[in-house]
């Protein structure tokens, strides 16, 4: 990622941004691929609702589907995650440093109990 977002990032990102998607990952992740009723027993709405989550997430390459007789089986597809990860990687190394230097003051700081 070179820091401008390309159209297929900013889908990605903005398929993240809402919990049910999330949630439809982690299941997919943790149970692997299941058909779209399998999916929506998890949720709290109705079905059409869940495929506009599912649209969201196929367009974004989060998932694919495959027809099996009528019905359509969802798979994680966690290549786009990827992209993520790189983005967050300084971030991550820009807080460890951060925790490490209030780790090193905590350190020399004098404990409370001693005289």
């Amino acid at each position: 990622m070179n820091g401008t977002g390309t159209a297929a990032e900013d889908r990605v990102f903005a398929a993240l941004a809402n919990a049910t998607r999330r949630e439809v990952l982690r299941l997919l992740r943790e149970r692997g691929p299941q058909p779209v009723q399998a999916l929506a027993d998890h949720f709290d709405m109705r079905r059409p609702s869940l495929s506009e989550h599912l649209k969201v997430l196929r367009e974004a390459g989060l998932v694919s589907e495959q027809r099996s007789g009528r019905q359509r089986i969802y798979r994680l597809e966690a290549a786009p995650l990827a992209d993520v990860q790189d983005w967050l990687h300084p971030y991550e190394r820009f807080w460890r440093e951060r925790l490490r230097g209030l780790g090193d003051l905590l350190d020399r700081m004098p404990d409370d109990d001693q005289p």
